[in-house]
């Protein structure tokens, strides 16, 4: 793990596994860049390591780190990556909260398997994360409260179009990630977070009449007023555990 100064992890040594195929899970966020690999049923077998992202981060410095966090740990056959944006086919399409225009169009999927010589799922990250906690049931929809929101929403277990509700408006002129995000957060205090993070609660449910509403990222867990019965905060772990997903052959037709 890095010692938070911009030092590449050090390598693990190998153990021998059981539970192949093993996946390489890797969740980039806007504060944090996190991996784990997990065995055949999705669970970790060894604790994530993490390190700061950069900003801005352009394509060969998050090369670079992911390169670091894998050879930190231990053997794998396979790698999905939740990114914090629109990605189409394995390209970033785009990257709001890493901060820089160099990632636009950057294959990142088909570079980091030349790199690691392992084939490569990317989807978005809040996607990743809601196929760790989704019951397959009615419409679901994710949001997760980071450095921005994103956004993922499913019907009967199936992924739907993608919503970049991020960069929507909410309120006036400014958008989810203005509204809601990280920057938000600090300029405002927890208390009018907190009333922010209701107003949303009621425009996504008109938006989308939900049946079930999860909510994750690193910020969910400074919400403390009572939610409604139907919207849970789920484990930030599972926008790792969420990545054993990627290879269901029901979500093949957004790789090929």
């Amino acid at each position: 793990m890095s010692d938070g100064r911009g030092t590449e992890p050090s390598r693990r040594p190998t153990p021998v596994l059981k539970g192949a195929p093993h996946t390489l899970a890797i969740d980039i966020g806007g504060s944090h860049i996190k991996a784990s690999v997990l065995d055949r049923a999705g669970v970790e077998i060894v604790k994530h390591v993490a390190v700061p992202t950069p900003h801005p981060v352009p394509p060969d410095a998050l090369l670079s780190l992911l390169d670091g966090l894998a050879r930190s740990l231990p053997a794998f056959d396979r790698i999905s990556v939740g990114f914090p944006g629109v990605v189409k086919r394995g390209r970033i399409i785009t990257a709001p909260n890493l901060g820089t225009a160099d990632l636009h169009d950057f294959p990142l999927a088909a570079e980091l398997e030349r790199r690691l010589r392992k084939p490569v799922r990317m989807l978005n990250d809040a996607e990743v994360q809601g196929l760790g906690v989704i019951e397959g049931r009615g419409l679901e929809c994710v949001l997760t409260l980071g450095t921005g929101l994103g956004s993922g929403v499913y019907r009967d277990g199936e992924l739907m179009p993608h919503l970049e509700l991020g960069q929507h408006p909410i309120w006036k002129d400014k958008t989810y990630d203005q509204y809601l995000g990280g920057a938000a957060l600090a300029a405002k205090g927890v208390d009018r977070w907190n009333r922010r993070v209701e107003r949303m609660l009621k425009i996504v449910r008109i938006l989308l009449n939900y049946d079930r509403l999860y909510l994750g990222g690193g910020n969910a867990s400074k919400i403390h007023f009572e939610l409604p019965p139907d919207v849970t905060i789920v484990s930030n772990e599972t926008g790792i555990t969420g990545g054993i997903k990627l290879w269901d052959p029901k979500l093949d037709r957004f790789f090929l």
